[in-house]
Formats: C-alpha cells, sequence, structure tokens
C-alpha cells in the first residue's frame, strides 16, 4: 500500500465518485485546492477523475452535468472521495455497496464527503472506524450505523478512511490533505488564494482552525506593503503575541514572522510573473526597503532570483 503522508515525488491520483444530485459546491472545493497545489508546485502532484458507478454523466442538484472520466470497476488510485450529497438514501444501493468493497482493494485511502459516509457505511467500510457526516444526517446516522462511531466535527480522518461535513467542510479537508503531503508552505500558498484579504470573524477560517490565526493572515495579507509588528498582529486578532505564536505553530508548522514573510513573497513571485514592476518596485510593494533584500529573501525561498524568474517565463 502507498504510503498516505509527505512525498514530494508522487503524482496522487484523487478519483470522484459522483451520483445524481451531487453538491457541485462540494465538488468545486474538492477539486479547485489540488488545480492550484498543481498550479503552484510548478508541476502536477495530484490527478484527479470524475467517475460513475456506470461512467455515465452525472446531474448534479443545481442540473451541472459532469461527464464521467469512466467506470468505478475499472478505476484504480490513490484516493476515492464519495460524493452523493441530497440524493444519498436513493443512490445506498446494494449495486453501490458492493462497487465500494470492490474499490476498497485497490484505492488506499477510500473518503465521503457530505452524505457520502452514509454510502460507506452502509457498506461495511467504516465499521470500527471514526467519522462524520453532514449535520443534518449525523443522528440518524449514529442510529443506523452502530459500528460506526459517529462524531460531530467538520471532517475525521481515521487511518485510511476520510469523511467531512459538506461542501465548506471538504475545501478544509483537502487544504488539510495538501498540507500533510506537501508541507505547510504549498498549504499557505494555495489558501491565501482563496482567501479574502477582508476576512472578518463572521467568515470561516479557511486556512486554520483557528480563527485568530485565520484572521492574523488576512491581516498581514492586507498589509504586505506595510508590514505590521506582530505584536500589533495579535493584539489586533485579541490575542497576545506568545499566544498566536502557539496557535499558528499548530495550525500552520510555522511562526508568525515566517509566514508573513512567505505571504509576501507570493506577492512578490505574483508580480514578478504577471507584471512589468521593477524589482525595485516590487520591493517596496512586498514591504522589502531595497530590492537586494527582495532577491535575498526569494532566492532563499523558491531558489532563484526575481530576475531569473522573469527570464524563464515560469
Amino acid at each position: 500500500m502507498q504510503n498516505w503522508t509527505k512525498d514530494h515525488a508522487a503524482v496522487r491520483q484523487v478519483d470522484v465518485l459522483l451520483f445524481d444530485a451531487y453538491s457541485a459546491h462540494c465538488l468545486a472545493n474538492t477539486v479547485e485546492p489540488l488545480r492550484a497545489a498543481n498550479t503552484f508546485a510548478g508541476r502536477q502532484v495530484y490527478g484527479w477523475r470524475f467517475l460513475t458507478l456506470d461512467g455515465g454523466t452525472a446531474v448534479s442538484s443545481s442540473g451541472m452535468e459532469v461527464r464521467a472520466h469512466g467506470r468505478l470497476a475499472d478505476c484504480r488510485g490513490d484516493m476515492l472521495i464519495a460524493m452523493p450529497s441530497y440524493d444519498f438514501l436513493r443512490h445506498a444501493t446494494v449495486a453501490a455497496s458492493r462497487a465500494l468493497q470492490s474499490a476498497a482493494r485497490r484505492y488506499d485511502v477510500l473518503a465521503g464527503f457530505d452524505t457520502g459516509a452514509w454510502l460507506l457505511a452502509q457498506a461495511g467500510l467504516l465499521d470500527r472506524h471514526q467519522a462524520t457526516i453532514h449535520w443534518q444526517e449525523l443522528t440518524r446516522f449514529a442510529e443506523r450505523f452502530t459500528e460506526v462511531q459517529a462524531l460531530r466535527a467538520r471532517h475525521v480522518m481515521d487511518g485510511n478512511r476520510i469523511t467531512c461535513t459538506g461542501a465548506l467542510a471538504a475545501f478544509d479537508t483537502m487544504m488539510e490533505l495538501i498540507g500533510q503531503h506537501h508541507g505547510a508552505a504549498l498549504r499557505l500558498e494555495v489558501a491565501a488564494l482563496f482567501m479574502a484579504a477582508e476576512a472578518t470573524d463572521t467568515q470561516d477560517p479557511i486556512l486554520a482552525r483557528s480563527r485568530p490565526v485565520a484572521r492574523a493572515v488576512a491581516l498581514m495579507q492586507a498589509n504586505l506593503e506595510t508590514p505590521l509588528p506582530i505584536a500589533e498582529v495579535a493584539r489586533r486578532t485579541g490575542r497576545s503575541q506568545k499566544d498566536l505564536e502557539r496557535r499558528m505553530r499548530a495550525d500552520l508548522g510555522a511562526t508568525p514572522q515566517a509566514v508573513y514573510r512567505r505571504l509576501r513573497l507570493i506577492e512578490a513571485r505574483k508580480l514578478v510573473l504577471e507584471t512589468v514592476l521593477s524589482v525595485s518596485e516590487i520591493a517596496l510593494r512586498c514591504g522589502y526597503d531595497d530590492p537586494s533584500a527582495l532577491t535575498r529573501a526569494f532566492r532563499a525561498e523558491f531558489g532563484t532570483t526575481p530576475r531569473s524568474l522573469r527570464g524563464s517565463g515560469s
């Protein structure tokens, strides 16, 4: 069995098993982080396919049609995600259970997103595992599948079984996996693409488990040109600097200073590749006093200089 942990060389094949009335929102939140990870890694680190039981088209709850890349029975890979969403009881058939039981021998990891946990549990694939499901179905799920330890959580990773509660949780889950596979730096870069700098207390944190950490990162993103002292970032999030440092290490595996520097360099790389601004101007926009300071930090982070990257066009 392939080791489902950090492996910078492997291309992981993630297949999504769709059923009619699947959630297009959940599907997008599953595959878009993988697409972004490939972009920022500069190579293909993930591949994905959309599958159905019969190889035909699946129609979402909103009428979006997805033509399957193939039949589940013909495919194998690293991770299979069952995504029945709204009409899951209609899809909880003997045929679906048998197909998933067979797939368990061809995939290293089985996941149920949204209501997908129900199909996995009905196939006996969550017995003696911890799992979660969309909150509206959690009580019924726990009563129906007594061999499963049902938890009220956004997502649950128990060995080679992964379950999550819905579309927003699907994004969180994929971010967690990207971090496990390829490290906190790539996770941060992917998350930064989808985060709004004007994030507020009412928004779900898509980057971190801790809301103060998500708010701190949003503050950093909003203040790249004139970086705030970390003590000020902590104060604005309502935490002490020591507490913010502890939470950020736990969530992102790095200090606030390292995260802030990474965000500034991510912006610098974007400006190098997407604009004709001089390195001096880019340095100023990213909080560096002079271009030589930016170039040193850029080389340490990305293994190349801004001018070399622009010259290569990649």
